[in-house]
């Protein structure tokens, strides 16, 4: 896997599949298995898709950078819009035992994102924008296999 490697797309809808095969790639590249990449995958697209649907509500001319990259132990990936600001601290977390009828829509994204991800950190800053670093460790990698 090269040091880095970026994606910039329009923060639109019908970007999740492109992001998603990016990260897939990623992920192989990386040397992450195949539930590992699921993984992966699953907590990008929430992220993702909490950045168009959010962020990005309203606004046309949005994008959303990627950027990921492998540490000795981990698989790292960060999310950058410039959109609305957001605070997870203000999102209260879901009632999981709840039924389902009384339970309100939508408000497992984050929740889905911590459990599939080792680590989950949320940065604003007015000139970079939302910034989410999303952490997988892994087994490092022996000397064969670099």
């Amino acid at each position: 896997m090269p040091d880095e490697c970026r994606l910039t797309v329009p923060g639109r809808l019908d970007q999740l599949i492109i992001i998603s095969e990016f990260i897939a790639q990623a992920a192989r590249q990386a040397g992450l298995d195949e539930r590992t990449v699921f993984h992966v995958q699953m907590a990008v697209d929430e992220a993702c898709t909490n950045v168009i649907q959010h962020a990005y509500q309203g606004i046309e001319d949005g994008e959303i950078t990627l950027a990921c990259r492998r540490t000795d132990d981990t698989f790292v990936i960060t999310i950058q819009d410039h959109g609305r600001p957001f605070d997870p601290t203000t999102v209260p977390p879901p009632d999981l035992g709840a039924d389902l009828d009384v339970r309100r829509l939508g408000g497992l994204g984050l929740y889905f994102m911590h459990r599939l991800m080792d680590e989950v950190h949320f940065e604003f800053n007015a000139e970079t924008g939302n910034t989410v670093t999303m952490i997988k460790r892994i087994a490092p990698q022996s000397q064969d296999d670099r």
